[in-house]
């Protein structure tokens, strides 16, 4: 098979249409392989011919990667109209698995419970999406109910109450009841009194290290049988202030022999001195307070959750509240309980983000540093709340583990981005070059969108003699060669020369000539681009084209060859971003 016979034209033709898709598939770049199953399995008399195929299709594909993306596209759309009609398609989200039991109740009534002691990261964000989900696919009811009854160990934070709507309405989250439990402290002290005269607790004065060694002999405490009356006239002395911390504490009667040492006779009540670590809504009103078990269980009942949804490390907590459950004569809700979320390439750490913090004032921007991975993080930095919806749905309830990695939640984020951010030129680390042989001004008109040809185009005139900025690298790769500055001219970088050939793309696409953007002195604006690496903040010092500056604060765009940006701020003739990904 010969370069130049019909075979040849025919496998380089269908190589370029299959190198476009896929390198658009993948952000700009294609692969030798698929493309290659792609051609023959479009033309199967050509696999006789494979191995020149394949070497056809190595060469298409290097011409193809030179492009940038959007060129691609424009290529793809003049030669192959409707190829690219199954991508443009809004893609379907993952339809989640049926509810267990759902027909058992008229109404099915979930519970998004996050405890206020931080804002919300991509972890704590499944639940919150899941429960929603569900609320809305059974036309049922979504409860959030802040968890706040641990002023000590996991003390609220003042502004996570307010941030963490804030976050969930982001999201596109939607709640029909809102409770706080540090405001609801005389309905648990009532339930315990009722759990307390059915015989289901005690008040435990055991030193703590005695309790532990009788528990794990499965032995019974000493005050475990004590009758009724003696038992309220103990609970009402913790509630007087009679006994300090770690003096006594009210325990649910469960099987002393259970398997799991923790379940037995677990805690329900314990004393915190608000004296000394006041809660910030309550201050120092309570000394007793619910454990996350009875505050928890008791709530799903008398709200009337009817499914909940958690991770499997809270299995055993869904056995230590079966106990208490018991004991009142409740049925407990149907339970889901999905695998734990891997999250690689996010800064997720509470106590870490909270260290930098603390430790580095002025170094960070607060709770939604880019740098993070919390949502008002991914919300900085220029991430949608759909891309995080579906990536929530993709992963599902599924009862394995699962990993979500920054590069999935960048590939969803991208293909909604690309279908709405507008596109501009931005040169970094700037060279400036200067026009030669060009007698007359040029004008090039450059699309907002290249698949949206009713946003329009924006017209850049440039002047004989005009100088010219190119990116650092490009001015020193191209030296020598014929290049096209995008949908203007084409010309020959010749050391700091732009020496004009002509304005024909046909002559560009013949010679190979790559297509790179470039600002006109007369109308550049300067950008910088803060681009987070780990926990550093690199920045991008580098020219636009005078239109970005004339954009708002928060607009999200592409700029050609670099990535999708957040505009942070415009100030007179300078921009600056935030990098959101390739």
């Amino acid at each position: 098979m010969s370069s130049g016979n019909g075979f040849a034209e025919k496998a380089k033709r269908l190589a370029r249409k299959h190198a476009l898709i896929n390198a658009i598939k993948h952000g700009g770049k294609a692969s030798p392989g698929p493309v290659v199953g792609k051609v023959l399995a479009e033309a199967p008399e050509l696999r006789p011919h494979a191995r020149e195929v394949a070497r056809i299709v190595a060469q298409v594909v290097a011409e193809v990667n030179k492009l940038g993306l959007d060129e691609q596209r424009r290529l793809l759309e003049e030669e192959w109209p409707g190829a690219l009609e199954e991508k443009r398609r809004v893609e379907e989200e993952k339809k989640l698995p049926p509810l267990p039991n759902a027909e058992k109740y008229k109404k099915i009534v979930t519970r998004f419970a996050p405890n206020p002691d931080f804002v919300l990261h991509l972890g704590n964000a499944r639940p919150a999406v899941l429960c929603h989900e569900y609320a809305r696919m059974y036309g049922g009811e979504m409860i959030l109910r802040f968890e706040d009854t641990d002023p000590r160990t996991k003390r609220p934070l003042p502004e996570a109450y307010k941030l963490i709507k804030e976050d969930l309405a982001w999201l596109g989250v939607e709640w029909d009841r809102e409770y706080v439990q540090s405001s609801r402290m005389e309905i648990y002290y009532d339930i315990a009194r009722q759990l307390i005269e059915r015989g289901g607790a005690y008040v435990d004065i055991c030193d703590p290290k005695e309790f532990a060694q009788l528990r794990l002999q499965g032995k019974a405490c000493p005050h475990r049988d004590r009758g009724v009356e003696d038992q309220l006239e103990e609970w009402d002395k913790m509630l007087s202030g009679h006994y300090v911390e770690g003096e006594a504490v009210l325990r649910v009667k469960t099987d002393l022999n259970h398997p799991d040492p923790s379940v037995r006779d677990w805690v329900a009540f314990r004393i915190i001195d608000t004296s000394k670590t006041p809660h910030p809504l309550t201050g120092d009103r309570y000394l007793v307070w619910p454990t996350y078990n009875f505050a928890a269980g008791t709530d799903d009942h008398l709200m009337g959750v009817t499914h909940i949804l958690r991770g499997k490390e809270h299995a055993v907590n869904t056995v230590k509240q079966g106990f208490l459950y018991k004991h009142m004569g409740w049925s407990y809700p149907e339970t889901v309980h999905f695998g734990r979320l891997k999250l690689e390439g996010f800064m997720m750490s509470k106590s870490k983000i909270r260290e930098l913090l603390e430790q580095h004032p002025g170094e960070y921007e607060g709770l939604g540093d880019p740098r993070f991975g919390t949502l008002a993080a991914l919300r900085t930095r220029g991430f949608l709340p759909e891309a995080v919806r579906r990536t929530i749905l993709h992963v599902g309830v599924k009862h394995t583990d699962a990993a979500i990695s920054f590069d999935n939640l960048a590939a969803t984020n991208r293909k909604l981005l690309d279908e709405q951010a507008d596109r501009y030129m931005f040169v970094p680390s700037p060279k400036a070059v200067r026009l030669e042989s060009v007698e007359e001004s040029l004008e090039a008109c450059i699309p907002y969108h290249p698949s949206k040809p009713e946003k329009g185009c924006r017209r850049i005139e440039v002047r004989p003699s005009e100088k010219i900025y190119l990116a650092g690298p490009d001015a020193e790769k191209y030296q020598g060669r014929l290049i096209r500055l995008m949908d203007l001219a084409n010309f020959k970088l010749s050391g700091d020369k732009l020496i004009y050939t002509g304005k024909s793309l046909e002559e560009a696409r013949k010679a190979g000539a790559p297509i790179i953007q470039w600002v006109p002195e007369g109308s550049a604006v300067r950008m910088t681009v803060k681009r987070p690496e780990g926990l550093s903040l690199l920045e991008d010092q580098g020219l636009a084209e005078s239109h970005i500056a004339r954009l708002e604060p928060g607009a999200q765009l592409q700029l050609f060859r670099y990535g999708f940006v957040k505009i942070r701020a415009v100030s007179g003739e300078a921009v600056e971003a935030y990098f959101t990904h390739k």
